[in-house]
Order: C-alpha cells, then structure tokens, then sequence
C-alpha cells in the first residue's frame, strides 16, 4: 500500500529527545508510528526483525555517527527511506549526507515546527519509496529508472542510459 501507516526507527542516544520527537511526530501525524532505538549498532538487526518503512538518526551519538550508520543502513537496506535528523549546522554536513545515501536531511530548531517539517519530509520519502517499490513489483519502470544521480532509491546495478556513469557536469 502507497497510502497508510508509517513505522519509523528514530535513532538518538538522547532519551530526552527521542521521546520529545515520537511525541511530536505522532501527534503532527497520526499515521506515523515512532519506534526509538538509543543503540545505533541495533539498527541492524532492528532492520532485519522488524517492518520498518523509514529510519531518522541524529548525528552525534556515542558509539557512531548519523553518517557511518547511514552507510550501514545503505549496505543492506539501499532503497530504504534514511532521514538524517540533527541540530548541526552547515552545508557541508547536508551535502555528505545526501552523497552518503541519506534520503533527506532535517534541521532540528528551537521550537516544534521541525517537527511538522521532518513529518513531511518522511511521509514524502516513504511515499515515494512505496510507489519505486510498487512499480518495480510489476515492472512498470523504464529500465534504468530512476537514475543514479536522482535518487537512492535505486538498484545499484541499473544506470540510466541517458545519464553518463559519472552522473551530469553541472
């Protein structure tokens, strides 16, 4: 189903916060359902027990950060919805993060409208990594769909043909 609930591991090693964020993201969205893990390293095998449809992860945590645990995540699971969810600041960060395979990248705030934000943001992913999934269960995709520099939702051995290997100068 395109269209339904959404069950999302939010990684932080901060209780404080990963409670404030379910409580926030369920009440922005009664359609998602917030599982938190402190423990990067049991993201893994969160992954592999449990149907999971996006992870969001903050950046600083002890045993690794958001960006070696998206490079996991990538390892085993390419095409699933990783949100990177942190106070820090500055372009480069972000721009790591969406090279590293991050689907998206949220700015934590004073306040609580980077919640509405970051709702958006995972319902917009998942959304759209369902309907990826769905069109490729009954081959509706144009072969090399999506292209390599559009998305990380894609098989890793497919590259567009109108796109170079290297992706497009800018």
């Amino acid at each position: 189903m395109i269209f339904g609930d959404i069950t999302v591991l939010h990684v932080d090693d901060d209780a404080a916060i990963r409670d404030l964020t379910a409580e926030f993201l369920e009440a922005v969205d009664d359609t998602i359902d917030v599982r938190s893990e402190p423990d990067p390293n049991a993201v893994p095998a969160r992954l592999d027990a449990e149907p999971l449809d996006c992870v969001v992860s903050d950046f600083h945590m002890p045993e690794c950060t958001g960006l070696e645990l998206c490079s996991a995540v990538r390892n085993e699971h390419p095409w699933l919805p990783f949100i990177l969810f942190t106070s820090e600041r500055g372009e480069e960060l972000a721009e790591d993060a969406l090279s590293r395979g991050a689907t998206d990248f949220v700015r934590k705030a004073t306040g609580t409208h980077h919640y509405t934000i970051l709702a958006n943001r995972i319902t917009i992913a998942v959304t759209r990594h369902r309907a990826i999934q769905r069109l490729r269960e009954v081959d509706a995709l144009p072969n090399g769909w999506p292209p390599a520099a559009a998305t990380p939702d894609r098989e890793t051995s497919r590259t567009s043909e109108s796109e170079p290997e290297g992706g497009f100068d800018s």
